[in-house]
């Protein structure tokens, strides 16, 4: 079987976590053809010449510079055209990356290669040369072969043996693969990122308390009123604006009152539907399904989609969106230059309860501990996304840039350490309390009270 596995060199120069997995899983298949298929500068081919010591694998590199400054419909162009040349049987990519997070790019490659995907993948149950069956965060999938599949961090990767010896790494440009320029890199990128700065959102002014006051804590932030989100509204307004179910109105209502709402539907309707209507605008919710979907929309269409927005503006004409990157540490604005421009926007848990309890990588020796102490409060648990990549929590669970947005009345970070891509999750909730072992955690920064404490103390 010829598995092609998609690669990518992140901004620390290490190879994306995510990837690592998927380079895993198809390393586990019985008599597997491994081509490792990157897009990066040269000095990428060094990462890939490592990796095809791994077993009976080898690499290609696309690297011009006619590629440089691609977003993931560009990026998806060209590793498309990569693929046919290579030929495969099955793809496997990492579920996203760690710089970009949006896990959009699968998707996009999938629709552009004409064969179904199957995201969210955390264990492959049956594989042949007709299907695919996976076990994914929605439960189980199958899809006919050749197929592409979106891999979570499900394993660890192996290390090379020791007599181990490289394989040969090509490297392709443009015209090797017969790519259109005028599709490739920023040229072919719909979307546009206008300027770009410092995430400073979400930051309170914490008070240490001792750990016999967390109750005293909880008691308190239950009798406040919770605040309401203060949603900035352009003074322009945009027309023909369509939401795909109800949970972007919110967001959709700051850039028009002309809002039209579209049930989800499969890719493919969805598709006919935005091509008859001619939206000027899509805005999806971020749930998993979404996540999915309107990557294969926006491929189809050939327009481009922001992921994860969480603010949009307009002067009456454009659309212009906000989303975190980087893990959340940087905020981009974005422009898509085609129509309909589309964006999955954050949007609050519906029913959530009024105290949540979020375990971190802090709390995992003593979890059973956590369930206690959230289960006195009469607590929802959730999960950071450390946690949740370690297998000790569902996804459903995760909170963040990656996992969903809550608003309770009072949040419990517990051994959270407090990276910004797990802040734009819970930012909006009502009374913070971080409970922490480090008094220096970045955690503290964003909490109303600081309690300096092992879990299994309290």
């Amino acid at each position: 079987m010829k598995v092609l596995v998609c690669v990518k060199q992140v901004q620390s120069g290490e190879l994306n976590p995510f990837d690592a997995c998927a380079l895993e899983t198809a390393l586990r298949i019985p008599d597997a053809e491994i081509t490792l298929l990157s897009m990066g500068r040269k000095s990428v081919k060094d990462m890939l010449l490592n990796l095809t010591r791994l077993g009976e694998v080898k690499g290609v590199l696309l690297s011009d510079m006619a590629f440089a400054g691609a977003d993931t419909l560009a990026t998806g162009y060209a590793l498309s055209l990569a693929a046919q040349k290579i030929g495969f049987d099955l793809i496997i990519c990492g579920r996203q990356t760690v710089d970009g997070d949006t896990a959009q790019t699968g998707s996009v490659l999938a629709t552009m290669l004409d064969i179904p995907v199957i995201s969210n993948v955390m264990s492959i149950n049956a594989l042949n040369a007709e299907s695919i069956k996976c076990t994914t965060r929605l439960g189980e999938e199958e899809a006919k072969m050749p197929a592409l599949i979106t891999v979570e961090r499900i394993n660890d990767l192996r290390f090379p043996s020791i007599r181990s010896k490289q394989k040969e790494v090509f490297v392709w440009d443009a015209d090797d693969i017969g790519a259109d320029k005028s599709r490739c890199g920023l040229k072919g990128s719909p979307t546009k990122v206008v300027k770009s700065f410092e995430n400073k959102s979400g930051k309170r002014k914490c008070r240490f308390i001792e750990p016999s006051l967390l109750k005293n804590a909880i008691e308190e932030g239950l009798k406040k009123e919770p605040e309401s989100v203060s949603v900035t509204s352009s003074e322009q307004k945009l027309k023909n604006v369509w939401i795909i179910s109800e949970k972007p109105r919110q967001m959709a209502q700051t850039v028009s009152d002309d809002i039209t709402v579209i049930e989800k539907d499969t890719a493919e309707n969805l598709t006919e539907k935005i091509r008859l209507g001619q939206p000027d605008v899509v805005l999806w919710p971020s749930d998993v399904w979404s996540r999915r979907t309107a990557p294969q929309v926006a491929a189809a269409l050939l327009t481009g989609l922001c992921a994860d927005c969480t603010a949009l503006e307009t002067d009456g004409k454009d659309l212009f969106m906000y989303r975190p990157a980087f893990s959340g540490n940087v905020i981009a604005k974005i422009q898509c230059v085609t129509k309909p421009a589309m964006a999955t926007v954050r949007t609050a848990e519906d029913g959530v309860s009024d105290i949540i309890f979020s375990a971190g990588k802090g709390v995992k020796e003593d979890y059973g501990h956590f369930l206690s102490l959230a289960k006195n409060f009469g607590a929802e648990v959730a999960a950071s996304r450390g946690f949740v990549d370690l297998g000790l929590a569902p996804y459903e669970q995760q909170i963040g840039l990656t996992g969903k947005a809550v608003t309770p009345k009072v949040y419990v970070a517990c051994g959270i350490s407090g990276a910004v891509h797990h802040i734009v999750g819970m930012e909006r909730s009502g009374t913070v309390i971080a409970i922490n072992k480090d008094k220096s955690a970045p955690i503290f920064d964003y909490a109303d009270y600081g309690i300096i404490a092992d879990i299994k103390d309290l």
